[in-house]
Protein backbone atom coordinates (compact mmCIF):
# COMPACT_ATOMS: atom_id res chain seq x y z
CA UNK A 1 0.00 0.00 0.00
CA UNK A 2 1.50 3.51 -0.57
CA UNK A 3 1.47 6.48 1.30
CA UNK A 4 -1.25 8.45 -0.59
CA UNK A 5 -3.23 5.79 -2.22
CA UNK A 6 -7.05 7.07 -2.61
CA UNK A 7 -5.38 10.81 -2.48
CA UNK A 8 -5.44 13.72 -5.18
CA UNK A 9 -2.44 15.95 -5.36
CA UNK A 10 -1.84 18.70 -7.70
CA UNK A 11 1.59 19.90 -8.57
CA UNK A 12 2.03 23.39 -10.24
CA UNK A 13 5.18 23.39 -12.61
CA UNK A 14 5.07 20.03 -12.58
CA UNK A 15 5.92 19.12 -16.26
CA UNK A 16 9.95 19.52 -15.88
CA UNK A 17 12.67 19.91 -13.26
CA UNK A 18 11.65 19.39 -9.62
CA UNK A 19 8.05 19.36 -10.34
CA UNK A 20 8.20 17.04 -12.65
CA UNK A 21 10.51 14.72 -9.66
CA UNK A 22 7.72 15.39 -7.52
CA UNK A 23 4.85 14.71 -9.79
CA UNK A 24 6.58 11.07 -10.07
CA UNK A 25 7.30 10.81 -6.26
CA UNK A 26 3.69 10.77 -5.61
CA UNK A 27 2.48 9.10 -8.13
CA UNK A 28 4.99 5.99 -7.24
CA UNK A 29 3.94 6.30 -3.85
CA UNK A 30 -0.27 6.10 -4.73
CA UNK A 31 -1.63 9.63 -5.90
CA UNK A 32 -3.38 10.26 -8.45
CA UNK A 33 -1.59 13.39 -9.64
CA UNK A 34 -2.10 16.35 -11.74
CA UNK A 35 0.30 18.50 -13.30
CA UNK A 36 -0.20 22.19 -14.31
CA UNK A 37 1.92 23.77 -16.47
CA UNK A 38 2.17 26.44 -19.15
CA UNK A 39 3.24 22.72 -21.27
CA UNK A 40 2.32 19.72 -20.33
CA UNK A 41 3.95 17.69 -22.78
CA UNK A 42 6.42 17.02 -20.51
CA UNK A 43 4.48 15.85 -17.54
CA UNK A 44 5.09 12.33 -16.33
CA UNK A 45 3.21 9.25 -17.27
CA UNK A 46 0.46 8.57 -15.66
CA UNK A 47 -0.42 12.09 -14.62
CA UNK A 48 -2.79 14.36 -15.48
CA UNK A 49 -1.42 17.09 -17.66
CA UNK A 50 -3.68 20.45 -17.15
CA UNK A 51 -2.78 23.79 -18.93
CA UNK A 52 -2.90 26.31 -16.06
CA UNK A 53 -1.06 29.90 -16.18
CA UNK A 54 -0.22 30.39 -11.99
CA UNK A 55 -0.39 34.34 -12.95
CA UNK A 56 -4.09 34.12 -14.18
CA UNK A 57 -6.69 34.16 -11.67
CA UNK A 58 -9.50 32.49 -14.48
CA UNK A 59 -6.35 29.87 -15.68
CA UNK A 60 -5.93 28.58 -12.09
CA UNK A 61 -9.98 28.24 -11.10
CA UNK A 62 -10.33 26.40 -13.96
CA UNK A 63 -7.90 24.05 -13.45
CA UNK A 64 -8.18 23.49 -10.06
CA UNK A 65 -11.79 22.85 -11.53
CA UNK A 66 -11.19 20.17 -13.80
CA UNK A 67 -9.30 18.30 -11.09
CA UNK A 68 -12.48 18.14 -9.28
CA UNK A 69 -14.69 17.02 -12.38
CA UNK A 70 -12.15 14.43 -12.87
CA UNK A 71 -11.57 12.89 -9.65
CA UNK A 72 -14.22 14.39 -7.12
CA UNK A 73 -11.28 15.80 -4.52
CA UNK A 74 -8.12 17.37 -4.29
CA UNK A 75 -5.76 16.27 -1.00
CA UNK A 76 -2.47 17.78 -1.81
CA UNK A 77 -1.46 21.02 -3.11
CA UNK A 78 2.47 20.82 -4.42
CA UNK A 79 3.21 24.96 -5.32
CA UNK A 80 6.26 24.57 -7.38
CA UNK A 81 6.08 26.78 -10.17
CA UNK A 82 8.81 29.53 -10.04
CA UNK A 83 11.18 31.31 -12.22
CA UNK A 84 14.72 32.54 -11.51
CA UNK A 85 16.23 36.11 -12.00
CA UNK A 86 19.78 37.00 -11.53
CA UNK A 87 21.35 40.54 -10.56
CA UNK A 88 21.86 42.95 -7.50
CA UNK A 89 18.74 44.82 -6.26
CA UNK A 90 20.11 47.53 -8.74
CA UNK A 91 19.98 45.34 -12.12
CA UNK A 92 16.38 44.59 -12.80
CA UNK A 93 14.10 46.73 -13.73
CA UNK A 94 10.67 47.38 -12.17
CA UNK A 95 8.71 45.16 -14.64
CA UNK A 96 11.21 41.90 -13.84
CA UNK A 97 10.56 42.45 -10.27
CA UNK A 98 6.82 42.09 -10.84
CA UNK A 99 7.06 39.34 -13.44
CA UNK A 100 9.10 36.94 -10.88
CA UNK A 101 6.45 37.66 -7.68
CA UNK A 102 3.34 37.42 -10.00
CA UNK A 103 4.93 33.55 -10.87
CA UNK A 104 7.15 32.60 -7.39
CA UNK A 105 4.75 33.99 -4.29
CA UNK A 106 1.59 35.21 -6.32
CA UNK A 107 1.01 32.21 -7.90
CA UNK A 108 0.81 30.16 -4.89
CA UNK A 109 -1.11 32.59 -3.48
CA UNK A 110 -3.94 32.16 -6.18
CA UNK A 111 -3.62 28.31 -6.59
CA UNK A 112 -4.00 27.51 -2.91
CA UNK A 113 -6.78 30.47 -2.73
CA UNK A 114 -8.64 28.36 -4.99
CA UNK A 115 -7.54 24.68 -3.93
CA UNK A 116 -8.73 25.63 -0.11
CA UNK A 117 -12.59 24.71 -0.26
CA UNK A 118 -11.72 21.05 -1.20
CA UNK A 119 -8.49 20.98 0.85
CA UNK A 120 -10.84 21.80 3.58
CA UNK A 121 -13.19 18.63 2.92
CA UNK A 122 -10.34 16.32 2.57
CA UNK A 123 -9.41 14.30 6.33
CA UNK A 124 -5.35 14.70 4.92
CA UNK A 125 -5.23 18.34 3.42
CA UNK A 126 -1.52 19.06 2.97
CA UNK A 127 -0.01 22.17 1.36
CA UNK A 128 4.08 22.16 0.31
CA UNK A 129 5.19 25.12 -1.15
CA UNK A 130 9.33 25.13 -2.51
CA UNK A 131 11.26 27.47 -1.30
CA UNK A 132 14.90 27.93 -1.67
CA UNK A 133 18.01 28.17 0.55
CA UNK A 134 18.00 31.64 -0.86
CA UNK A 135 15.77 32.56 1.27
CA UNK A 136 17.97 32.11 4.47
CA UNK A 137 21.41 32.46 3.00
CA UNK A 138 22.72 35.54 1.49
CA UNK A 139 23.72 34.43 -2.18
CA UNK A 140 25.05 36.83 -4.96
CA UNK A 141 23.63 38.15 -7.40
CA UNK A 142 20.35 36.37 -6.21
CA UNK A 143 18.51 40.08 -5.33
CA UNK A 144 14.87 39.45 -7.05
CA UNK A 145 15.28 35.25 -6.28
CA UNK A 146 16.11 35.81 -2.86
CA UNK A 147 13.30 38.35 -1.92
CA UNK A 148 10.49 36.40 -3.58
CA UNK A 149 11.72 33.22 -1.86
CA UNK A 150 12.10 34.57 1.31
CA UNK A 151 8.37 36.05 1.13
CA UNK A 152 7.33 32.35 0.16
CA UNK A 153 8.77 31.41 3.54
CA UNK A 154 6.72 34.21 5.83
CA UNK A 155 3.94 33.23 3.67
CA UNK A 156 3.96 29.21 4.33
CA UNK A 157 4.77 30.26 8.07
CA UNK A 158 1.77 32.40 8.36
CA UNK A 159 -0.73 29.71 6.08
CA UNK A 160 0.45 26.94 8.65
CA UNK A 161 -0.84 29.23 11.37
CA UNK A 162 -4.37 30.42 9.55
CA UNK A 163 -5.36 26.95 8.22
CA UNK A 164 -3.93 23.90 10.93
CA UNK A 165 -7.66 24.88 12.74
CA UNK A 166 -9.21 23.91 9.49
CA UNK A 167 -6.64 20.30 9.41
CA UNK A 168 -4.77 21.81 6.55
CA UNK A 169 -0.69 21.21 7.15
CA UNK A 170 1.71 23.93 5.38
CA UNK A 171 5.24 23.68 4.83
CA UNK A 172 7.58 24.28 2.92
CA UNK A 173 11.21 22.50 1.36
CA UNK A 174 14.26 24.83 0.59
CA UNK A 175 16.32 23.22 -1.59
CA UNK A 176 19.87 24.25 -2.39
CA UNK A 177 21.48 24.22 -6.02
CA UNK A 178 19.59 21.73 -7.83
CA UNK A 179 20.25 20.09 -10.72
CA UNK A 180 17.78 21.21 -12.94
CA UNK A 181 17.72 22.63 -16.65
CA UNK A 182 17.21 26.58 -15.03
CA UNK A 183 20.85 26.16 -13.92
CA UNK A 184 21.65 24.21 -16.86
CA UNK A 185 20.64 27.11 -18.65
CA UNK A 186 23.11 29.33 -16.50
CA UNK A 187 25.73 27.36 -16.90
CA UNK A 188 25.30 27.20 -20.46
CA UNK A 189 25.72 30.87 -20.58
CA UNK A 190 28.93 31.11 -18.76
CA UNK A 191 31.99 31.83 -20.02
CA UNK A 192 33.64 28.81 -18.55
CA UNK A 193 30.67 26.48 -17.87
CA UNK A 194 33.26 23.90 -16.33
CA UNK A 195 34.36 26.18 -13.54
CA UNK A 196 30.85 27.90 -12.30
CA UNK A 197 29.69 24.47 -12.16
CA UNK A 198 32.74 23.36 -9.81
CA UNK A 199 31.97 26.52 -7.78
CA UNK A 200 28.43 25.84 -7.46
CA UNK A 201 29.14 22.33 -6.40
CA UNK A 202 32.18 23.55 -3.91
CA UNK A 203 29.96 26.01 -1.85
CA UNK A 204 27.18 23.20 -0.84
CA UNK A 205 29.01 21.39 2.04
CA UNK A 206 28.51 18.03 0.52
CA UNK A 207 30.43 18.77 -2.94
CA UNK A 208 27.35 18.54 -5.38
CA UNK A 209 24.51 19.73 -6.58
CA UNK A 210 21.15 18.53 -4.78
CA UNK A 211 19.16 15.96 -7.05
CA UNK A 212 15.56 16.52 -7.92
CA UNK A 213 14.84 13.24 -6.46
CA UNK A 214 16.45 14.59 -2.98
CA UNK A 215 13.86 17.66 -3.09
CA UNK A 216 10.88 15.42 -4.46
CA UNK A 217 11.47 13.34 -1.36
CA UNK A 218 11.68 15.55 1.22
CA UNK A 219 8.11 16.63 -0.61
CA UNK A 220 6.86 13.44 -0.21
CA UNK A 221 7.80 13.44 4.01
CA UNK A 222 6.21 16.36 4.25
CA UNK A 223 2.87 16.13 2.18
CA UNK A 224 2.43 12.31 3.32
CA UNK A 225 -0.47 11.54 6.13
CA UNK A 226 1.85 9.94 8.25
CA UNK A 227 3.83 13.69 9.10
CA UNK A 228 0.05 14.59 10.90
CA UNK A 229 2.58 16.58 13.04
CA UNK A 230 4.83 18.51 11.39
CA UNK A 231 3.28 21.94 10.25
CA UNK A 232 5.07 25.24 9.82
CA UNK A 233 8.05 23.85 9.26
CA UNK A 234 10.97 24.31 6.20
CA UNK A 235 13.02 21.58 5.18
CA UNK A 236 16.42 22.44 4.01
CA UNK A 237 17.35 20.25 1.17
CA UNK A 238 21.10 21.97 0.44
CA UNK A 239 23.82 19.61 1.45
CA UNK A 240 24.48 21.60 4.90
CA UNK A 241 24.99 24.58 3.28
CA UNK A 242 22.52 26.67 5.34
CA UNK A 243 24.13 25.41 8.84
CA UNK A 244 27.45 23.81 8.19
CA UNK A 245 30.88 25.84 8.24
CA UNK A 246 33.10 22.97 7.77
CA UNK A 247 36.79 23.61 6.76
CA UNK A 248 37.85 23.81 2.92
CA UNK A 249 38.78 20.05 1.31
CA UNK A 250 42.80 20.14 1.21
Amino acid sequence: MGEFDGLTAVVTGGASGLGAAIASRLLADGARVAVFDLDVSGAPAGTLGVRADVTDDDSVRAAVARVLDEWGRLDVLVNNAGIGAQGTVADNPDDEWRRVFEVNLFGMVRVTRSALPALRRSPAAAVVNTGSIAATAGLPQRALYSASKGAVLALTRAMAADHLPEGIRVNCVSPGTADTPWIGRLLARAEDPETERAALEARQPHGRLVTADEVAGAVAYLASPRSGSTTGTAIAVDGGMQDLRLRPRQ
